[in-house]
């Protein structure tokens, strides 16, 4: 057995929960947030058989999609009195980290 973690955009966390779903996979989502950003992400957890892990990771790979925004950079410590006009910087967010772990032990109650 496999515990998939799959750290998605929250954008993409419902749209790859309804298609694991439609197929047959349970899953549980928690809301997280983090990265060079803090956006909002969804950390989604899979527990499965080893020989259906390739077909939930496609799963992932068809419904998480990369997208570029742009966003202002935090302003540097000043004095008082300067004025400081940030560019926008181009960034990617999106798409999933994944980790397939080893499960040792399962149980259901």
């Amino acid at each position: 057995m496999k515990l998939i973690i799959s750290i998605v955009h929250s954008d993409d966390a419902d749209q790859v929960m309804l298609a694991l779903r439609e197929r047959g996979f349970p899953s549980t989502k928690i809301s997280t947030t983090g990265g060079f950003l803090r956006e909002g992400n969804a950390s989604i957890l899979i527990g499965i058989d080893e020989e259906k892990v390739d077909e939930v990771l496609q799963i992932i790979r068809q419904n998480c999609h990369t997208r570029t925004e742009y966003v202002n950079p935090l302003p540097p410590v000043m004095e008082p009195g300067e004025l400081y006009m940030p560019n926008p910087i181009e960034v990617q967010v999106g798409g999933a980290t994944i980790f397939v772990l080893d499960v040792v032990r399962h149980e259901r109650f």
